[in-house]
Protein backbone atom coordinates (compact mmCIF):
# COMPACT_ATOMS: atom_id res chain seq x y z
CA UNK A 1 0.00 0.00 0.00
CA UNK A 2 1.32 3.43 -0.83
CA UNK A 3 1.72 6.00 1.89
CA UNK A 4 -0.54 8.98 2.35
CA UNK A 5 0.60 12.45 1.39
CA UNK A 6 -1.06 13.71 4.56
CA UNK A 7 -3.48 15.93 2.70
CA UNK A 8 -6.49 13.86 3.75
CA UNK A 9 -5.45 13.49 7.38
CA UNK A 10 -7.14 15.20 10.30
CA UNK A 11 -5.45 16.79 13.30
CA UNK A 12 -6.43 13.72 15.34
CA UNK A 13 -4.64 11.48 12.81
CA UNK A 14 -1.46 13.54 13.04
CA UNK A 15 -1.69 13.61 16.82
CA UNK A 16 -2.03 9.83 17.07
CA UNK A 17 0.88 9.39 14.69
CA UNK A 18 3.09 11.53 16.92
CA UNK A 19 1.94 9.86 20.14
CA UNK A 20 2.57 6.36 18.79
CA UNK A 21 6.14 5.13 19.33
CA UNK A 22 7.74 4.20 16.02
CA UNK A 23 8.14 0.56 17.10
CA UNK A 24 4.36 0.43 17.54
CA UNK A 25 4.57 -1.07 21.00
CA UNK A 26 3.16 1.80 23.05
CA UNK A 27 1.39 5.15 22.94
CA UNK A 28 2.48 8.14 25.00
CA UNK A 29 -0.14 9.52 27.37
CA UNK A 30 -2.20 6.32 27.03
CA UNK A 31 -3.98 6.84 30.36
CA UNK A 32 -5.73 10.00 29.16
CA UNK A 33 -5.65 9.32 25.43
CA UNK A 34 -9.42 9.56 25.07
CA UNK A 35 -9.36 13.16 26.31
CA UNK A 36 -6.48 14.11 24.05
CA UNK A 37 -7.94 12.58 20.88
CA UNK A 38 -11.41 13.88 21.68
CA UNK A 39 -9.84 17.31 22.09
CA UNK A 40 -8.16 17.03 18.69
CA UNK A 41 -11.49 16.35 17.00
CA UNK A 42 -13.16 19.18 18.90
CA UNK A 43 -10.31 21.51 17.98
CA UNK A 44 -10.67 20.68 14.28
CA UNK A 45 -14.39 21.40 14.45
CA UNK A 46 -13.57 24.73 16.12
CA UNK A 47 -11.06 25.58 13.39
CA UNK A 48 -13.70 24.79 10.77
CA UNK A 49 -16.18 27.08 12.54
CA UNK A 50 -18.54 24.19 13.29
CA UNK A 51 -18.57 24.46 17.10
CA UNK A 52 -18.49 27.39 19.46
CA UNK A 53 -18.01 27.78 23.20
CA UNK A 54 -19.40 30.21 25.73
CA UNK A 55 -17.72 31.91 28.68
CA UNK A 56 -19.49 29.92 31.39
CA UNK A 57 -18.53 26.86 33.34
CA UNK A 58 -15.81 26.84 35.95
CA UNK A 59 -16.58 23.17 36.59
CA UNK A 60 -16.26 20.91 33.50
CA UNK A 61 -15.32 23.83 31.26
CA UNK A 62 -17.35 25.97 28.86
CA UNK A 63 -20.46 24.73 27.09
CA UNK A 64 -19.93 23.61 23.49
CA UNK A 65 -22.66 24.17 20.92
CA UNK A 66 -22.89 23.42 17.19
CA UNK A 67 -22.38 26.09 14.55
CA UNK A 68 -22.56 26.31 10.78
CA UNK A 69 -24.41 24.12 8.32
CA UNK A 70 -23.73 21.49 5.70
CA UNK A 71 -21.91 18.16 5.67
CA UNK A 72 -18.37 17.85 6.96
CA UNK A 73 -15.53 16.50 4.78
CA UNK A 74 -14.73 13.47 6.94
CA UNK A 75 -17.07 10.92 8.55
CA UNK A 76 -15.16 11.09 11.83
CA UNK A 77 -15.75 14.85 12.02
CA UNK A 78 -19.39 14.41 11.00
CA UNK A 79 -19.94 11.89 13.78
CA UNK A 80 -18.38 14.23 16.34
CA UNK A 81 -20.45 17.16 15.11
CA UNK A 82 -23.61 15.06 15.35
CA UNK A 83 -22.71 14.25 18.97
CA UNK A 84 -22.39 17.96 19.76
CA UNK A 85 -25.59 18.82 17.92
CA UNK A 86 -27.59 16.07 19.64
CA UNK A 87 -26.92 17.39 23.12
CA UNK A 88 -24.74 20.45 23.69
CA UNK A 89 -22.66 19.90 26.80
CA UNK A 90 -19.60 21.12 28.61
CA UNK A 91 -16.11 20.50 27.35
CA UNK A 92 -14.84 17.91 29.85
CA UNK A 93 -17.63 15.31 29.48
CA UNK A 94 -17.75 16.04 25.76
CA UNK A 95 -14.06 15.16 25.37
CA UNK A 96 -14.77 11.79 26.94
CA UNK A 97 -17.83 11.23 24.76
CA UNK A 98 -15.87 12.02 21.60
CA UNK A 99 -12.70 10.23 22.62
CA UNK A 100 -14.04 6.91 23.92
CA UNK A 101 -12.43 4.12 21.82
CA UNK A 102 -11.35 6.75 19.30
CA UNK A 103 -7.74 5.55 19.41
CA UNK A 104 -8.74 2.29 17.72
CA UNK A 105 -10.60 4.12 14.97
CA UNK A 106 -7.71 6.50 14.34
CA UNK A 107 -5.12 3.72 14.49
CA UNK A 108 -7.04 1.79 11.83
CA UNK A 109 -7.30 4.94 9.70
CA UNK A 110 -3.52 5.27 9.81
CA UNK A 111 -3.13 1.62 8.80
CA UNK A 112 -5.54 2.12 5.89
CA UNK A 113 -3.49 5.11 4.74
CA UNK A 114 -0.24 3.14 4.82
CA UNK A 115 1.34 5.13 7.67
CA UNK A 116 1.20 2.28 10.20
CA UNK A 117 1.08 -1.47 9.71
CA UNK A 118 -0.39 -4.23 11.81
CA UNK A 119 2.27 -6.70 12.97
CA UNK A 120 1.42 -9.81 14.98
CA UNK A 121 4.06 -11.81 16.83
CA UNK A 122 4.08 -14.99 18.85
CA UNK A 123 6.57 -15.89 21.53
CA UNK A 124 7.05 -19.29 23.12
CA UNK A 125 4.68 -20.44 20.40
CA UNK A 126 1.69 -19.49 22.54
CA UNK A 127 1.49 -15.85 23.48
CA UNK A 128 0.55 -13.36 20.81
CA UNK A 129 1.22 -9.64 20.72
CA UNK A 130 0.19 -7.04 18.19
CA UNK A 131 2.13 -3.92 17.29
CA UNK A 132 1.47 -1.07 14.90
CA UNK A 133 4.93 0.15 13.83
CA UNK A 134 5.51 2.98 11.38
CA UNK A 135 5.22 1.86 7.76
CA UNK A 136 5.77 5.17 5.99
CA UNK A 137 7.61 7.76 8.09
CA UNK A 138 7.66 10.62 5.60
CA UNK A 139 4.53 12.39 6.80
CA UNK A 140 5.50 12.18 10.47
CA UNK A 141 8.97 13.45 9.59
CA UNK A 142 7.39 16.49 7.95
CA UNK A 143 5.25 17.09 11.04
CA UNK A 144 8.32 16.96 13.25
CA UNK A 145 10.19 19.43 11.03
CA UNK A 146 7.31 21.90 11.27
CA UNK A 147 7.07 21.48 15.05
CA UNK A 148 10.81 21.95 15.49
CA UNK A 149 10.77 25.14 13.43
CA UNK A 150 8.05 26.58 15.66
CA UNK A 151 9.52 25.46 19.00
CA UNK A 152 13.24 25.90 18.29
CA UNK A 153 13.47 28.50 15.56
CA UNK A 154 10.53 30.66 16.57
CA UNK A 155 8.66 30.34 13.26
CA UNK A 156 5.05 31.47 13.27
CA UNK A 157 2.87 28.33 13.14
CA UNK A 158 -0.02 27.68 10.82
CA UNK A 159 -3.27 26.84 12.58
CA UNK A 160 -2.81 23.08 12.27
CA UNK A 161 0.73 23.03 13.67
CA UNK A 162 -0.20 25.38 16.51
CA UNK A 163 -3.15 23.16 17.41
CA UNK A 164 -0.97 20.03 17.35
CA UNK A 165 1.64 21.55 19.65
CA UNK A 166 -1.00 22.95 21.98
CA UNK A 167 -2.74 19.58 22.24
CA UNK A 168 0.53 17.73 22.82
CA UNK A 169 1.47 20.22 25.52
CA UNK A 170 -1.95 20.02 27.20
CA UNK A 171 -1.79 16.23 27.23
CA UNK A 172 1.58 16.32 29.02
CA UNK A 173 3.09 14.02 26.39
CA UNK A 174 5.37 16.44 24.56
CA UNK A 175 8.52 15.78 26.68
CA UNK A 176 8.17 11.98 26.42
CA UNK A 177 7.57 11.45 22.70
CA UNK A 178 9.76 8.85 21.01
CA UNK A 179 11.63 9.76 18.91
CA UNK A 180 11.99 12.87 21.09
CA UNK A 181 11.19 16.40 20.07
CA UNK A 182 13.25 19.31 21.42
CA UNK A 183 12.49 19.94 25.09
CA UNK A 184 14.20 22.83 26.83
CA UNK A 185 13.00 25.69 29.00
CA UNK A 186 12.60 27.77 25.86
CA UNK A 187 10.65 25.19 23.88
CA UNK A 188 8.50 24.29 26.89
CA UNK A 189 7.55 27.95 27.31
CA UNK A 190 6.70 28.25 23.64
CA UNK A 191 4.57 25.09 23.75
CA UNK A 192 2.64 26.41 26.75
CA UNK A 193 2.00 29.69 24.92
CA UNK A 194 0.44 27.75 22.06
CA UNK A 195 -1.53 25.66 24.54
CA UNK A 196 -3.02 28.88 25.89
CA UNK A 197 -3.99 29.90 22.35
CA UNK A 198 -1.44 32.69 21.95
CA UNK A 199 -1.21 32.47 18.16
CA UNK A 200 -3.10 33.41 15.04
CA UNK A 201 -6.45 35.17 14.83
CA UNK A 202 -7.91 35.87 18.26
CA UNK A 203 -11.12 33.89 17.70
CA UNK A 204 -9.31 30.77 16.56
CA UNK A 205 -6.72 31.05 19.31
CA UNK A 206 -9.41 31.37 21.94
CA UNK A 207 -11.25 28.28 20.67
CA UNK A 208 -8.10 26.19 20.73
CA UNK A 209 -7.06 27.56 24.12
CA UNK A 210 -10.40 26.60 25.63
CA UNK A 211 -10.21 23.10 24.18
CA UNK A 212 -6.61 22.65 25.34
CA UNK A 213 -7.50 23.94 28.81
CA UNK A 214 -10.28 21.36 29.02
CA UNK A 215 -7.86 18.59 28.09
CA UNK A 216 -5.29 19.75 30.62
CA UNK A 217 -7.88 19.93 33.42
CA UNK A 218 -9.31 16.53 32.52
CA UNK A 219 -5.87 14.92 32.27
CA UNK A 220 -4.90 16.35 35.65
CA UNK A 221 -8.08 15.00 37.24
CA UNK A 222 -7.45 11.54 35.83
CA UNK A 223 -3.80 11.61 36.92
CA UNK A 224 -4.78 12.52 40.49
CA UNK A 225 -7.37 9.74 40.53
CA UNK A 226 -4.90 7.14 39.28
CA UNK A 227 -2.25 8.32 41.73
CA UNK A 228 -4.69 8.10 44.61
CA UNK A 229 -5.67 4.51 43.87
CA UNK A 230 -2.06 3.38 43.63
CA UNK A 231 -0.97 4.64 47.04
Amino acid sequence: MTGSSGGDLLIVDDLMLLLMDDDGASVQGAGTLYYTLGGAVLTELALLGRVQTDDTGIVNGPRVTPAGTGPLPDPLLQSAYDTVAARPQRVQPLLLALGADLWQVVRDRLVDRGLLRREERRWLGVFRSTRWPADDERHEAQLRVRIRRVLEDGDEPDARTAALIGLLSASGSLPSLRPPLPWTTRTATRAQELQRGEWGPAAVGTAVARTAAGIAASSAAVAISVSGTST
